[in-house]
């Protein structure tokens, strides 16, 4: 019985209402599921046969290396590998405990460990107090007072901040520390531990100093809008496409952002316009962005494992952030509603890999900026056409049909002008062969057209053009004359490189003053070959 109908029998045993996905959808995901994994086992099928018919060849056993390729790239069980290869004669090397090395291999060769860029200053760091998180309590606020702690090679610590470090794919803010005589820039922002570091360019700061901090206004809205609107799109891609959807990454950035999500097909345009109708309908609606602390058990029991969708944060305590439907574990900065975001603009969908799309988009300014960078591209090009906006899809609908038809004469042209060359060539016969070395000014095409005809019929043709840069031909239609060889020759009397198989080769060079030598001395080589 098909799995998807086991599958639906089971949910409607247990009751249909208890579970958030429709099953129509299930059975969508289940049967897409198996048609894939069909098509792999089938794939994986080939694979093994081939491999295991070369070992049977070689009189050898399957080695264990070549089980675990098979396994970790293509995702073909070893009991399949092993069954499939004693179909075909071969017997395979499969010890009792695989998976467990696997495991194994897996856990030794795990990810590779990023190098720590404040390594040598972690002593130092860890002993300095908490820094004030500012930027959760004031998010809105873009000027602070502070009290430098820290400063070391160009780092500052101060005992509070409104600079948001870098962290859940949000780049850091920037903007200003100023002091009664000096002023520095802040370029980038860290998180160690419980310490926030401040990079600082453009002069030093001492412990001590009472500083006044501006944050760059300008991107930090920016990021705050990006942000709050990925919250969005994920609550609305699960309105449109269904609860199944989860997040698998985000990046926020000042211009753009994008939202990976797990669906289990390409989303569609017009599913793509529900999204963004949905996600600008949350806007509108201007919803309190609510911001609150939990217990991590209890934050569990209320909303389950996916508040994750982020990732998950450490500690028993975990910040809880609600944007319309949408409830995650988040540590970004958000605007206080989402009537603050302005506008949401779904640039495009991407499909990355097998179950994952990304969405691109754009927030607030940005997706204002970027609908009138299509709008201007828009103008730009019905005024090319000398056409009103509107009118721009059927003018270049036409123009294209007509520019495909021209495309077609222009095609019958050439091969009637290629039929009249032909018909008008005076060929020479060198030892019964028939010979043909000329300058013809077509194109590259044409002119192996023309040294068709001629190599088809056991002839040899050199030809030339004298465009920028010169095109060189040479066609054989017999055995004493390699094309390959003589090319390269021919072309370096042009400036250029050729070369090609022992019937057909090709080439050029900028140096077209040179053709009439080059097709001289190909003419030469030519005829030795001819001659024997």
């Amino acid at each position: 019985e098909p799995l998807a109908d086991l599958i639906e029998q089971q949910m409607r045993i247990v009751g249909t209402s208890s579970f958030e996905q429709d099953t129509l959808i299930v059975r969508e995901i289940v049967e897409r599921e198996v048609e894939k994994s069909n098509a792999t086992m089938e794939r994986g099928t080939k694979i093994v046969q081939r491999i295991a018919r070369s070992y049977k060849n070689k009189r050898e056993r399957v080695p264990l290396k070549e089980v675990i390729t098979l396994y970790d790239s293509h995702g073909i069980p070893p009991e399949i590998v092993r069954e499939v290869a004693l179909a075909e004669g071969a017997v395979v090397d499969l010890p009792d405990n695989f998976y467990s090395l696997i495991a194994d291999m897996h856990s030794e060769s795990g990810p590779v460990a990023e190098e720590d860029p404040f390594a040598r200053y972690r002593d130092r760091i860890s002993a300095l107090p908490a820094t004030r998180k500012l930027f959760y309590e004031q998010p809105c606020d873009m000027e602070f007072d502070a009290m430098v702690i820290d400063f070391f090679d160009g780092y500052v610590v101060m005992d509070q901040t409104l600079f948001y470090p870098e962290g859940g794919g949000q780049p850091p803010d920037c903007g200003m520390l100023m002091t009664a005589e000096n002023m520095v820039r802040v370029d980038d922002v860290k998180k160690v531990g419980d310490v926030i570091v401040h990079h600082v360019t453009g002069g030093t700061l001492r412990r001590g100093d009472r500083v006044k901090g501006i944050v760059d206004e300008e991107r930090r809205w920016s990021l705050m809008r990006h942000h709050t609107a990925t919250h969005l799109l994920l609550h609305a891609s699960k309105e449109v496409l269904g609860a199944h959807i989860h997040q698998a990454g985000a990046q926020k950035g000042l211009e753009s952002s994008r939202l990976d999500i797990r669906h289990y097909k390409h989303i569609t345009p017009d599913e793509l316009k529900k999204i963004e109708i949905a996600a600008n309908r949350m806007v509108m609606a201007d919803q309190v962005v609510d911001v609150k602390h939990l217990d991590r058990t209890r934050a569990e029991q209320l909303y389950g494992f996916a508040l994750y969708q982020g990732g998950v944060p450490p500690g028993r305590e975990i910040r809880i952030v609600q944007v319309a439907g949408d409830v995650e574990a988040c540590a970004g900065t958000h605007c206080r509603s989402t009537g603050d975001i302005g506008f949401v603009k779904v640039i495009r969908v991407e499909h990355i890999q097998d179950g994952i799309e990304r969405l691109e988009f754009a927030a607030g300014l940005a997706a204002v900026e970027y609908v009138h960078r299509i709008e201007s591209l828009v103008a730009q090009a019905a005024d090319v056409l000398s056409v009103q906006n509107e009118n721009l899809p059927a003018t270049v609908s036409r123009f294209f049909s007509e520019w495909k038809g021209q495309k077609k004469e222009i095609e019958r042209l050439r091969q009637n002008l290629v039929e009249l060359e032909i018909k008008n060539l005076t060929l020479e016969t060198v030892n019964s062969t028939p010979l043909l070395v000329r300058q013809i000014d077509l194109s590259g095409k044409e002119l192996a057209a023309i040294g068709g005809e001629i190599s088809g019929k056991g002839g040899v043709a050199l030809l030339a053009n004298r465009s920028e840069p010169a095109t060189v031909l040479l066609m054989s239609g017999t055995e004493k004359v390699n094309a390959g060889e003589i090319i390269g020759q021919v072309c370096s009397l042009l400036g250029g490189k050729g070369g090609g198989s022992r019937t057909m080769a090709q080439g050029g060079g900028p140096e077209v003053h040179q053709v009439d030598l080059a097709l001289k001395v190909g003419r030469e080589r030519i005829l030795e070959a001819l001659r024997g």
